[in-house]
């Protein structure tokens, strides 16, 4: 494998994973967000 073919693939290796561990944070972050969902706190709507 010649320095060209070998830079490209770990470009595109890299590239490629950064995006697939992005997908996994996000899909992660939807999952903690329906099990823990936003609540307003009531006290801090009252005062207004």
């Amino acid at each position: 494998m010649d320095t060209w073919t070998f830079g490209w693939t770990l470009a595109l290796i890299g590239m490629g994973g950064t995006m697939l561990i992005l997908w996994i944070l996000s899909l992660l972050i939807l999952l903690i967000r329906k099990i823990f969902p936003y609540q307003t706190d009531k006290a801090a709507v009252k005062k207004g």
